[in-house]
């Protein structure tokens, strides 16, 4: 029977969170551009010749005095060989976020024998998931079904693992990984008499998915189908939508 999980958190604060934290738009490209610049050892001239943006601007933005736009962070981001993601990093001031271990968070069955832990910064939406799984001896746990799309990347680090997903079952020894949609029912299960590690990267769904448009042909044409499935009209073989 699935064990209902608990959320276990160290009483110490996790400063990583609150330490030098960015409260702004603004001040959280201004601290990025600032630190990205001082990494390269480029003056403000020598970024606004590189980049073609005038040192005025770039200085406006360093203070949070401005918002660049997406052209502008384009120009200066190839002109810092970085992506233009990397203004909009919250861990900006050190270029990096440590997450000690002794303050991690660990989502805990009730009887103990299943935890996870989050081994990536929490609290803002992530593509991508990344956690680190304890499964006690002859353990089973039922996954959790995500939205249509999410995929589940497993890796035995210790121990064995038996995953079923609907009907079919793949033992997994150390070392080995699996990779799966995470929209179907599956369970994960020890059948070794030692406690298994399992490290999981769950990539998640894109909301909406690129192939819903509201209102659209293809959201038409893919309710005109259902329908017509539904009704037990369409022939085997049927062209589908894209």
């Amino acid at each position: 029977m699935h064990s209902p999980l608990a959320l276990v958190r160290d009483a110490q604060p996790n400063l990583a969170h609150t330490e030098g934290s960015c409260e702004t738009l603004e001040s959280l490209v201004g601290v990025n551009l600032a630190r990205l610049r001082a990494e390269r050892q480029l003056s403000l001239d020598a970024l606004a010749r590189a980049s073609g943006v005038s040192r005025a601007m770039l200085a406006q933005v360093e203070s949070a005095r401005s918002v660049p736009s997406i052209k502008v962070l384009c120009k200066v981001a190839a002109a810092l060989k970085v992506s233009v993601a990397a203004f909009l990093r919250r861990h900006a001031v050190n270029g990096f976020e440590h997450l000690p271990a002794e303050r991690a968070s660990r989502l805990v069955s009730a009887d103990g024998r299943y935890s996870a832990r989050a081994l990536y910064p929490e609290g803002e939406p992530a593509a991508a998931e990344f956690h680190e799984l304890r499964i006690a001896p002859l353990h089973t746990e039922p996954g959790v079904r995500r939205a249509p799309g999410t995929t589940v990347n497993l890796v035995v680090s210790e121990g064995t693992l038996e995953v079923s997903v609907h009907d079919r079952r793949q033992l997994l020894a150390t070392g080995d990984a699996i990779v799966f949609d995470a929209d179907q029912p599956y369970s994960l299960r020890n059948p070794g008499d030692t406690g298994a590690r399992v490290f999981r990267v769950t990539l998640n769904a894109e909301t909406p998915p690129r192939w819903y448009v509201p209102g659209g042909e293809a959201a038409s044409a893919a309710e005109a189908v259902r329908t017509a499935e539904a009704a037990g009209t369409v022939a085997t073989g049927a062209a589908q939508p894209a």
